[in-house]
């Protein structure tokens, strides 16, 4: 079995930027250089025939090279608690366009649809229920913005789940424009 999902791969200047935002927070599980991405769609699980078919799906996918640039960090919540800290990026419209496409090639492929609402968003660390506070954290790096960046191509991912984290490695790069 495969576990897959669709990112953009932010270029090395936006991933060092991310870095040097990171830190501060007791028990934080900070993700690693490579473990940076903004993810279009998860796909989950799929075995070698259904991967082979979501790799031709993608392959068919036309999409117009766009810019994007880092816009603030935030928080998700589960219950009140926050679970996971993330980088946002704008403008949001052309993510959502090229969710929307690849949503519906991977349907055509067989996967079953994208039910949740789509939030682009880069995570940049995970959170224990005991992890310190995070206001001095989004506070400070609240105002994270970077200079717009031309997003070339988006790429299919493997996860592999280890002890120490997940491993994410490039199975293959699909080209915008």
């Amino acid at each position: 079995m495969h576990r897959l999902f669709v990112a953009i791969r932010p270029p090395a200047s936006v991933r060092a930027q991310l870095r040097a935002a990171m830190g501060g927070i007791a028990g934080a599980r900070w993700q690693s250089d490579d473990q940076l991405h903004l993810t279009l769609r998860f796909i989950g699980e799929v075995d070698r025939h259904r991967a082979d078919d979501v790799h031709a799906a993608l392959g068919a996918v036309h999409y117009a090279r766009f810019g994007l640039a880092l816009a603030g960090v935030g928080s998700f919540e589960r219950r009140g608690d926050p679970i996971a800290l993330w980088a946002g990026v704008a403008p949001q419209e052309p993510l959502r366009n090229l969710h929307k496409k690849i949503d519906q090639a991977l349907v055509r492929a067989g996967v079953a649809p994208d039910r949740r609402t789509y939030v682009p968003h880069v995570t940049l660390a995970r959170l224990p229920r005991n992890a310190g506070p995070v206001g001095p954290f989004l506070q400070a790096a609240g105002p994270l913005a970077g200079p717009l960046f031309t997003v070339e191509d988006f790429c299919l991912y493997e996860s592999g789940l280890t002890p120490e984290g997940a491993v994410y490695t490039i199975v293959e790069r699909y080209s915008l424009g």
